[in-house]
């Protein structure tokens, strides 16, 4: 089997956890293009191809999308709702990366069809490890619709 680049749509505005989530993802034997974006209504941009991203190559398709949830502009528990309710964005597998432990916005995000919802550990190896299991799941393990 070919190998192929998986692209990991990072939605995420805490820059040191961006950083962390990146080295966790990069550290792991598994070809992929991280695209970083910083707040809810550019995560949509990117999916829709909307100004910046309209280059199809510049702004492929993601394989992944890991959603913080607190992000400025539009929410991400509302980016995770236009997501799953657009039929052609709904099969790419979300997965929540957040702090919050509350029981509302775990249960928001499952309504919204979520993948996943994990909770960032605060434990620099732990959250490194967690980075790692994600990437070889989601990338490698995971088959995702064509």
């Amino acid at each position: 089997m070919d190998s192929v680049q998986s692209v990991v749509l990072l939605v995420e505005d805490n820059e040191s956890h961006a950083l962390l989530t990146i080295r966790g993802l990069s550290q792991q034997n598994i070809d992929h293009k991280i695209i970083h974006v910083t707040d809810g209504q550019a995560a949509l941009d990117y999916l829709y191809r909307r100004g910046v991203y309209t280059n199809r190559r510049l702004s492929p398709r993601p394989d992944l999308v890991l959603l913080d949830l607190r992000l400025p502009k539009i929410d991400g528990l509302d980016v995770l709702q236009e997501i799953k309710n657009d039929e052609d964005l709904r099969s790419i597998p979300v997965v929540v990366l957040t702090s919050s432990m509350a029981e509302p916005d775990i249960v928001r995000a499952y309504m919204y069809h979520v993948n996943s919802y994990l909770v960032k550990s605060l434990d620099y190896d732990e959250f490194r490890r967690e980075m790692n299991d994600v990437a070889r799941y989601w990338l490698t393990w995971n088959i995702n619709p064509l």
